[in-house]
């Protein structure tokens, strides 16, 4: 059976907004309530139905006031950033996975209202790197790729979520660990990425990328509210892509570069305002990640509708991404002022 009373954190971002909508037009809900620090998307509070928008910040204990006077008994909190699309404040994007998180579960830990709770992660917990498993299981070791990135923020979160799980057994509990999500809406670092005319690579470098369909993401998020499905599930689509298959099905210009040089090229374009890359992202593209998706079909009952290559071409329709003319000219050009602005970046 439906829970009577929903909070949906992170609704201002695609995931929750849509959620949001989606379950505000479930008439088996009593209540649903979306908590952001900015509103949704026009579009969502078109259409959200019976659903309402609270304006609350996660990172403060009031949180904790509205679970419980509204009694709240089912939180979805959707708002875990793992890889920013553009250039932001990294300490506030921080305070919000970790400290929100933090003030989040202690809330329902207080409130004997709360009797669920589902969670967004990322699969960038599993890290990213030579010695990485081929194809990670929800038991693999978590080791984010660097000590201070996005993905050690997932992992910090997961850790206060398994600690809620100690205190409080009587809350049924799903964690979603998500590869990349990508979809014609969607604004993540992959998709700017591949809408670069001329996409910079590693050399001697062509990474497995698995992708996960927003819709993919939506419908399991939604089917974990409307029915009891605990446990921590890895989703992705089937299927992969190598970088160089993706980028030529984008009709972009691939422009290899030497491994040393590309941090650096990425501080160019995070400077640019183009695309945040973090060194999660980096070695993501260097060495990929795909995830097994066995426990996500058999114990959650959730087959995603798109494979990785599907979803990729979604977005490319979606996104009405033209292929790249004079490719040879343009990313000579290309190759040229990134190298000299790496350059004189790292300098």
């Amino acid at each position: 059976m439906p829970s009577n009373i929903v909070l949906v954190t992170g609704v201002a971002g695609e995931l929750g907004g849509k959620l949001l909508a989606r379950l505000g037009n479930n008439p088996d809900f009593e209540r649903v309530i979306g908590v952001d620090t900015v509103p949704p998307d026009k579009a969502v509070l078109q259409r959200m139905g019976h659903a309402e928008f609270v304006r609350a910040d996660i990172r403060n204990p009031l949180i904790a006031k509205v679970i419980s006077t509204a009694n709240v008994d089912t939180v979805v909190h959707a708002s875990c950033t793992a890889h920013p699309a553009g250039p932001g404040r990294r300490t506030a994007i921080k305070e919000v996975n970790v400290i929100g998180t933090m003030r989040l579960l202690a809330a329902c830990q207080r409130s004997p209202q709360v009797r669920k709770l589902v969670v967004k992660s990322t699969a960038a917990v599993y890290g990213a790197g030579a010695r990485s498993q081929a194809v990670f299981t929800e038991d693999s070791e978590l080791i984010p790729t660097s000590t201070s990135g996005y993905a050690k923020d997932a992992v910090e979160m997961e850790g206060y979520v398994r600690g809620l799980v100690r205190r409080r057994p009587d809350i049924t509990t799903t964690l979603f660990r998500f590869a990349n999500i990508i979809g014609p809406e969607t604004d993540t670092v992959l998709a700017r990425y591949f809408a670069l005319p001329v996409v910079p690579t590693v050399f001697g470098y062509d990474a497995r990328i698995q992708l996960l369909h927003s819709a993919d993401a939506l419908s399991v998020l939604e089917r974990a509210t409307l029915h009891d499905k605990p446990g921590v599930f890895n989703v992705g689509a089937e299927g992969v892509l190598t970088l160089s298959q993706a980028i030529r099905r984008a009709g972009r210009v691939e422009l290899p570069m030497p491994r040393s040089v590309v941090p650096s090229v990425g501080k160019v374009l995070r400077g640019a305002r183009v695309v945040d890359f973090s060194a999660d992202q980096v070695r993501l593209l260097n060495f990929g990640r795909v995830v097994d998706i066995a426990k996500l079909k058999q114990d959650f009952g959730y087959t995603p509708r798109w494979t990785t290559r599907e979803a990729f071409d979604d977005y490319i329709v979606g996104r009405g991404l033209r292929p790249v003319l004079d490719g040879g000219k343009l990313a000579g050009l290309a190759g040229k002022v990134l190298v000299a602005a790496a350059t004189g970046q790292s300098r």
